[in-house]
């Protein structure tokens, strides 16, 4: 390089350094406090509806795409059925677990999360698996993934993240530059960042794969007695994630290769089955924990499981479009029994995914079939885009003397105690590292090689050794033999990484 191009990069470099830095704003100009949490009723309070910068990002995080999904956009859908094994009546009121025996018929739409609505299947992703109930008492959505945690605890974050996993906007290329940029910020994500780089990242079939709820939620007796509880679809045909031989494989061979597997195992009658494990804690037993119950990124370690029931697929829709395309899946679908936890990121997507689906569909979205209640919807939604209901009444307000449409105490809310101060602040109890470790040591020796094959290969991509070596000390903070193969692996300096563990 000539002293001129040279001269002429470093002013450059310097001008980039020294420009000041500019105050967030929201769309309306006005300036942002806090980016980083949500506002809170308390610090282990629910969101509140007044945060208008939190809710203001997910309206327009939710308005990015049309008509494709911003997330979950590549999916997959069965119908299927639920069979209780147990009568959990002493925990729920919830209709699929009234009695042992009982039947419910189920949706279930598997998808990647990142990747657009054509890409193939062998890519690298956490794997949503969203069961919808047609219960008695309406449509409840248990919407998850098939690892049990997620990379981050704050809905406030969703958006900034999902930028930066999704392709540049200027090359429209993906950029572990980018991704890596966010996570260097969020030690949080060490946990689900292990999970989905380990093989399970790249599942063999969505058959041998497991489900998770992931958030915590609550079920209500008829007592109006509370439970925090969380889900696991347990798969009964195994779990098998690909090794990073067999992913290059298969995307010479299959660019749809977790579909035709379901497909095709499906109508051959080898119907798939997962069992459906609860984990449930006292209210009393949430502080109880080195880390917070109801934080998403993390499990609950050493708490029992009771299998509740079964869900086989037995059948493939008859139309992908009108069917896995236009089911809308939503946290929101809740019905009685089953309240949302004060989980921070769950509380965000109680709004955002019924929000999306609005946006997506139209106001009348339930009236389409696969969306449709098995049971009577009586309420006074009136028109809007799309309305075919049969609307004959000229009372569409209630209460109403003239229509005995009335509400029903026996549903009302639970009663939640509350605390503290209304608040903008990240949770105590935080612990971003211990759950990774665990993992990691609970992995094979060859599922270890292949984790860290899979994640050197996006790590060692990362230009800026700020960024590498910040992802490096969280592994080795995780673990030291992980994070020292890790950063052998990615030519990393250790004790750079030590320095920034202060280790």
């Amino acid at each position: 390089m000539d002293i001129t191009k040279k001269s002429c990069l470093i002013l450059s470099m310097s001008m980039v350094f020294s420009v000041q830095a500019e105050t967030l704003t929201r769309d309306n100009g006005a300036p942002v406090g806090d980016n980083q949490n949500s506002i809170t009723a308390g610090s282990n309070g629910s969101v509140l509806l007044q945060d208008v910068h939190l809710i203001q990002k997910l309206q327009r995080f939710a308005r990015e795409r049309i008509p494709e999904r911003v997330v979950h956009a590549r999916g997959t859908g069965a119908h299927g059925e639920f069979v209780a094994s147990t009568d959990l009546s002493n925990l729920t009121q919830a209709a699929p677990f009234a009695e042992k025996g009982k039947t419910t018929p189920v949706f279930v739409r598997f998808s990647t999360v990142v990747h657009s609505k054509g890409s193939p299947e062998t890519l690298r992703d956490p794997r949503g698996f969203a069961t919808r109930f047609y219960s008695d008492q309406g449509n409840w959505d248990l919407v998850g993934n098939n690892l049990p945690v997620f990379f981050i605890r704050d809905a406030i974050k969703f958006p900034d993240m999902v930028h930066s996993l999704k392709p540049s906007p200027v090359t429209n290329l993906q950029d572990p530059n980018r991704f890596f940029d966010f996570f260097s910020h969020e030690a949080t994500a060490t946990n689900m960042l292990t999970w989905v780089y380990t093989n399970l990242g790249t599942p063999s079939s969505y058959r041998k794969m497991d489900g998770w709820g992931v958030h915590a939620y609550k079920f209500i007796n008829d007592e109006n007695q509370v439970n925090y509880v969380k889900f696991h679809w347990v798969s009964q045909q195994g779990v098998e994630g690909l090794r990073p031989n067999e992913v290059t494989e298969i995307q010479g061979k299959s660019f749809n290769h977790l579909t035709e597997d379901l497909y095709s195992e499906i109508n051959k009658g080898n119907y798939p089955k997962w069992d459906l494990k609860v984990k449930v804690l006292s209210p009393n037993d949430l502080n109880k924990f080195d880390y917070n119950p109801l934080d998403a990124t993390k499990m609950w370690l050493d708490v029992p499981e009771t299998t509740v029931g079964t869900m086989t697929l037995n059948r493939v829709p008859d139309n992908f479009f009108q069917e896995t395309e236009q089911v809308a899946m939503a946290p929101s679908n809740l019905i009685p029994g089953i309240e949302p936890s004060e989980d921070k990121l769950l509380q965000g997507r109680i709004f955002s995914y019924a929000d999306t689906q609005l946006y997506r569909l139209g106001a009348n979205l339930s009236q389409l079939p696969i969306n449709q209640a098995k049971v009577k919807v009586a309420n006074h939604n009136q028109e809007g885009a799309a309305n075919y209901a049969n609307t004959s009444s000229d009372i569409n307000y209630q209460p109403s003397r003239n229509l005995p449409l009335t509400d029903d105490a026996r549903y009302k809310a639970v009663n939640t105690p509350l605390s503290g101060t209304v608040q903008q602040a990240v949770i105590e109890k935080q612990d971003n590292f211990t759950q990774a470790g665990v993992l990691y040591r609970s992995l094979s020796e060859q599922d270890k090689t292949d984790l860290i094959t899979n994640l050197s290969g996006d790590l060692g991509k990362v230009v800026n050794t700020d960024v590498k070596h910040q992802m490096l000390s969280y592994f080795y903070q995780a673990d030291k033999d992980f994070g020292e193969r890790l950063t052998k692996a990615v030519k990393g300096n250790l004790k750079e990484v030590k320095k920034r563990a202060n280790i």
